[in-house]
């Protein structure tokens, strides 16, 4: 953040400010996001025990199709 303020106080180009910020920002969400990946994965591939399994019912048999 210091880096931002002291890009603006030596009156640097509007671009090389913003280009900085968003570099900021991106870092910010890139951590939270690994942050979150273990908790996510955990969650999608080891259900609790209380959550309901849901089974999809798949067929090898084909289906009819209307003609046109």
């Amino acid at each position: 953040m210091e880096d931002i303020i002291d890009l603006i106080a030596t009156d640097q180009k509007a671009s090389d400010v913003t280009d900085r910020i968003k570099d900021m920002l991106y870092t910010k969400a890139a951590n939270r996001v690994d942050e979150l990946k273990p908790e996510m994965a955990a969650a999608m591939f080891n259900p609790s025990p209380d959550q309901p399994e849901v089974e999809q019912e798949v067929s090898d048999e084909p289906t009819e199709q209307e003609e046109t």
